[in-house]
């Protein structure tokens, strides 16, 4: 048999850092695991990168044969003394064409063993079996929804000793990149709004535009009360978390110690719904809940809320009942994945988005905080500028789109945006302003005091009863441009979606980013 030549390790580009592995703390409620490369186990042929993962699991996708998978496994943690146990699919994907079955690793015997860990057996059943045999079968990626720094007093320790804004270095850790974190240069923090509402016109079309927002769900406000749909189901099954008690956009402060400092994810929905809705006041908007108030989420759950959204818009374009047209979809959240330069990658998510752009929905993404040009995904599933992206632009579906961030000036991009031949598009998402529920926090100003029978204090953090706020992230530029494709393709809808939504998506996509068909 011919020697196939070996596969050479890919080339890390001087730019192609790897982000600051996230707190324990902060990914101890999904059993998350760091993957170091320089203490992981390897195989010919397959070169990791860090990233974020449920320890004890792995996700099979439902496009191969999961006893096949399953089987290899079982074979390969049998004499590592672990067990691999099927658990029960996700019951929002069962009767879905896409969805993961996930599959939980356990110690299976008396004796002292390492502990079951999913990419450990991951590479032992590829070196064992081959690449072959486990394609579809991936980590639970833990997926990161995060602003600049957005909570500025470092919510571990809100008071740092009377100083919160570290005396003299306002910058905490003395990173310029940090300086977005700063009330005053970007930070959360609440601003006076005096302008008029965004200005809502009849709908004289057929239809509004739609977009769908997948964060941290949407609390009470004027301007998005009328506007936002929060409770759409798939055959009555809920589409992320529904329960009122954990909604990060009603509670301020769920998690962490009892000082009312407010989580460092909760508003992140209600601002992203705010800058839909200004930069096209027409639209609908859908928003659910898949992401807590501190964040992360994992892969396979996100998964799910996907794959119920897809079907809403296929039954949609399919004319069939229980639809949604839904013309822009925007995810403000990603991974690094350990392996995306090869065969080995995990298709169920990319499979899932490229289904509703053939459908002719616009998905906008972004592209990440962390300063760095290494792929974050699911915006790197963009097609690249220099053409070494995994998946082109064609004219038979929409891309998907990534979106970086520009500061105020728009003419420069923010330092924390990520970059890259794979982000495709910038518009502002540093220091914007948006609409938060009126949560008011337990920090307080630093003066108080009281003169002709009227209160006076300076400014309090984290007041937002006035119900706007200044914040900084690309998770901020992706719906500003989500708004702007809508209001760029409301003209043009008409109630039985016609012309083709993938010609008048592509037009829109053309004229607002200069992105083509390759």
């Amino acid at each position: 048999m011919e020697q196939q030549p070996e596969k050479k390790r890919p080339v890390r580009k001087p730019l192609d850092r790897d982000p600051s592995p996230p707190r324990p703390s902060s990914i101890a409620a999904v059993e998350g695991r760091v993957l170091d490369p320089a203490t992981a186990i390897t195989v010919k042929g397959v070169t990791p990168r860090p990233t974020v993962y449920v320890g004890p699991r792995l996700v099979i996708s439902k496009s191969v044969d999961f006893e096949g998978a399953l089987e290899v496994l079982r074979a390969v943690a049998e004499p590592l003394g672990w067990v691999v146990v099927p658990e029960r699919e996700d019951p929002r994907t069962v009767n879905l064409r896409f969805g993961v079955r996930p599959v939980r690793i356990d110690i299976g015997s008396n004796r002292a063993t390492i502990a079951p860990d999913g990419w450990t057996l991951l590479q032992q059943t590829r070196a064992q079996f081959g690449v072959d045999a486990v394609k579809g079968v991936g980590l639970d990626h833990v997926v990161f929804t995060a602003p600049v720094e957005s909570d500025p007093f470092h919510a571990g320790n809100p008071f740092h000793a009377g100083n919160p804004f570290h005396a003299g270095n306002p910058f905490g850790d003395g990173s310029p990149t940090a300086s977005y974190a700063t009330p005053g240069s970007g930070g959360r923090q609440p601003v006076a709004y005096i302008g008029p509402a965004p200005l809502r016109g009849p709908d004289s079309s057929g239809r509004r535009p739609v977009v769908a927002i997948l964060d941290t769900g949407c609390g009470q406000h004027p301007w998005l009360d009328p506007v936002v749909t929060k409770d759409v189901t798939l055959d009555g099954q809920p589409i992320g978390y529904v329960d009122p008690a954990t909604d990060p956009e009603i509670h301020g402060d769920l998690v962490g110690g009892l000082d009312g400092v407010i989580d460092p994810l909760s508003g992140h929905g209600t601002f992203i719904a705010g800058l839909v809705h200004q930069a096209c006041p027409d639209a609908d908007i859908l928003s659910w809940r898949v992401v807590p108030s501190e964040g992360p989420i994992v892969e396979s759950d996100l998964v799910a809320s996907l794959a119920q959204i897809a079907e809403l818009a296929r039954r949609h374009r399919s004319g069939e009942e229980g639809g949604r047209a839904i013309d822009v979809l925007s995810l403000s959240m990603g991974y690094y994945h350990e392996t995306p330069e090869d065969a080995l990658f995990d298709p169920t998510m990319h499979d899932i988005l490229a289904d509703l752009a053939e459908g002719g929905t616009l998905v906008v993404c972004s592209a990440g905080n962390d300063a760095t040009s290494r792929p974050c995904f699911p915006a790197a599933f963009a097609p690249w500028s220099d053409g070494t992206g995994p998946y082109p632009a064609t004219s038979s579906a929409l891309p998907i789109v990534s979106v970086g961030a520009l500061n105020p000036n728009r003419h420069t991009d923010a330092l924390f945006s990520n970059a890259g031949p794979w982000v495709r598009a910038y518009v502002p998402g540093a220091a914007v302003m948006s609409t938060m529920p009126a949560f008011q926090g337990g920090l307080q100003p630093l003066a108080r005091t009281s003169a002709f029978g009227r209160p006076r204090e300076a400014i309090d953090p984290d007041d937002f009863r006035g119900g706007f706020a200044v914040w900084s992230g690309t998770s901020f530029a992706a719906p500003i441009l989500a708004g702007m494709l809508a209001e760029r393709i409301r003209s043009g809808l008409s109630a039985d979606d016609s012309p083709s939504a993938v010609a008048r998506g592509w037009a829109a996509l053309e004229e607002l980013t200069g992105i083509t068909p390759d």
